[in-house]
């Protein structure tokens, strides 16, 4: 990835540690995992799971060889079939068995660099688990180098901006929590 796209990471207001994060980031290109997963230290990869689309990453093929057995994806299930279901069951699970993880709160890819709304996943799991850092993070470029419908991304620098902790606040309802979020990630943008 660094030979391909750059992947350079940089660290502003955190350091790369062992501590259990969730990362969430922009999502523009299917490249967004892997890029940032290689901006992670090879020392953190081990213990970082990226969080995928079921119905698009657990298929035959190299997409779901790369998926389960490189990158030990979370798969998350969002076709809602089963009303009963938890989408986010599968992710409590990696946090409970001390992985940290990469997430996407948009839920989808954007054709923009900025992110849109963020979906309320990421509001449930700082919830439940108040012991896990948030780290924000701005993957810039890779939607002008890899945009959607893209098969070979176009040689460009991507960094990986890597943020300040996300503070918890006592009484903040999820609306304002996902808002503060979303506007951690974007305040990357420029820097």
């Amino acid at each position: 990835m660094r030979l391909l796209v750059g992947a350079y990471p940089r660290w502003i207001g955190s350091a790369p540690t062992a501590t259990q994060r969730i990362y969430f980031a922009n999502h523009t290109s299917h490249m967004d995992t892997v890029v940032l997963w290689a901006a992670l230290p090879s020392s953190l990869r081990a213990n970082t799971r990226p969080v995928a689309a079921k119905d698009y990453w657990d298929r035959p093929g190299i997409r779901g060889m790369i998926a389960k057995n490189e990158l030990n994806v979370v798969m998350v299930d969002r076709s809602r079939n089963d009303p009963e279901a938890d989408p986010l069951q599968t992710l409590r699970e990696a946090l409970e068995h001390g992985f940290s993880l990469i997430i996407f709160p948009e839920g989808t890819r954007s054709a923009q660099a900025l992110p849109g709304q963020f979906k309320s996943g990421l509001y449930h799991l700082a919830t439940e688990f108040p012991g896990v850092e948030l780290i924000p993070v701005y993957i810039e470029n890779l939607h002008r180098s890899m945009p959607k419908g893209a098969v070979i991304p176009v040689p460009l620098i991507c960094t990986v901006r890597f943020g300040a902790p996300l503070e918890r606040r006592a009484g903040e309802d999820k609306a304002e929590f996902l808002e503060r979020a979303r506007a951690a990630v974007i305040a990357l943008e420029g820097l």
